[in-house]
């Protein structure tokens, strides 16, 4: 293993350490209410739909689950895999647990929703996965297809909810269903300040699935969460996400994955730092490599120039910004290759890339989200399980 993937791996580690100050032992996650829904899953048959954050404390919950007893019939992964350790859109392959034996299912790429083969011998499935309340964040789309595949097959689901690290503030335009992809199924604004079992429960209130079904859905909810409070993350949920700095300054610099520019993707910072060989001009220099979790980032192997986020104090409430987009945008000596066309499903619509075309200030940018938001606002008012 190469010092780089060293880094990577002990990047969550190490931030435990300097995060906010706020100690997440008096929140109980779902899944560490074992007397919630052992009861449910006692004598039927299971499919878990996890990774690597599907723990109770330090154990993985498969290992608790079949511990107790518990007939796990195979499991499910999302992007990413079951270890949490394949790259952003690398595929991901059906094999089987070398520890259990147990057949692991991959739901991303061509076979994103589980198949009525797949849940035959299934009475219900158990989803269990840290979410970080982004909207182009995939583990909602997979939440997403494994409902409509349920309501389908008249499969129960049980959601564990995890509190959301993003869940203390709403922003960014909400989602134009013409835009509509795997980075973006529901009209939501980019980040939407709910948890994945709220979430799920406005997917089925909302009748978001497709043709209307509504699965028989019920969410075990977490103990002493609140949305006001900035919950530290026990586990990375994804390769590029190795600590709190990454998980907050994401929904700000994944916009830049829909655009010519590096956002750290083959360096240990990802979604901490931001750069391209053309922006010379910039005071921060660095070159990305193969790494784990990127075997291809961009312009790998060649010096990029931009911004170090690494030290950047972030505000206490709304954390997403545009400026530094903007900026990348203005000061990029070729602005017609700058965006590509994925930035209109990240965003959620054309009028982002035109505003910002425009010279459009970040104030009136956000101007043109309000009412949206406030719309959504009443709706998502409906499902929140928590104050």
């Amino acid at each position: 293993m190469n010092i780089l993937n060293t880094i990577l791996l002990a990047g969550f580690a190490l931030n435990l350490q300097t995060g906010f100050g706020f100690s997440n032992e008096t929140i109980t996650p779902a899944a560490s209410r074992t007397t919630e829904y052992f009861s449910l899953l006692k004598d039927k048959r299971i499919a878990l739909v996890g990774n690597q954050t599907s723990k109770i404390g330090n154990v993985h919950l498969l290992d608790t689950l079949l511990k107790s007893g518990i007939k796990i019939k195979k499991i499910f992964c999302p992007e990413h895999g079951f270890r949490g350790d394949n790259g952003a859109g690398e595929k991901i392959k059906t094999t089987v647990d070398e520890i259990t034996g147990i057949k692991i299912i991959s739901l991303y790429g061509k076979h994103f929703k589980p198949r009525p083969s797949d849940l035959s011998d299934v009475d219900i499935v158990l989803f269990d996965i840290q979410d970080v309340g982004v909207r182009f964040y995939t583990y909602l789309s997979t939440l997403n297809y494994v409902m409509e595949a349920c309501a389908e097959n008249g499969k129960k689901l049980i959601v564990l909810d995890r509190p959301n690290p993003n869940g203390f503030y709403i922003a960014g335009p909400v989602l134009d269903l013409k835009f509509k992809s795997f980075v973006g199924l529901h009209p939501v604004p980019i980040v939407y300040g709910m948890t994945i079992g709220e979430y799920a429960l406005m997917i089925n209130g909302e009748h978001w699935l497709k043709n209307g079904v509504v699965c028989d859905l019920k969410v075990i909810p977490c103990i002493n969460y609140t949305h006001k409070l900035k919950y530290i993350l026990p586990d990375r949920p994804s390769p590029n996400l190795p600590d709190m700095q990454s998980v907050h300054l994401y929904p700000s610099l994944a916009l830049f994955e829909g655009t010519c520019i590096n956002v750290g993707r083959g360096t240990a910072f990802p979604f901490k730092v931001f750069g391209h060989p053309k922006l010379e001009n910039a005071g921060f220099n660095y070159t990305p490599v193969k790494s784990i979790g990127n075997s291809l980032p961009l312009h790998m192997d060649t010096l990029c120039f931009g911004m170090d986020l690494r030290n950047y104090p972030l505000p206490d409430s709304d954390c997403f910004t545009l400026k530094w987009l903007i900026w990348a945008y203005q000061n990029f000596p070729d602005r017609e290759k700058f965006f590509n066309i994925f930035f209109l499903n990240l965003s959620g619509n054309n009028e982002l890339m035109n505003q910002i075309k425009k010279g459009f200030s970040e104030e009136d940018i956000r101007k043109s989200w309000k009412d949206e938001i406030e719309k959504f606002l009443v709706i998502r008012k409906k499902y929140l399980q928590y104050p």
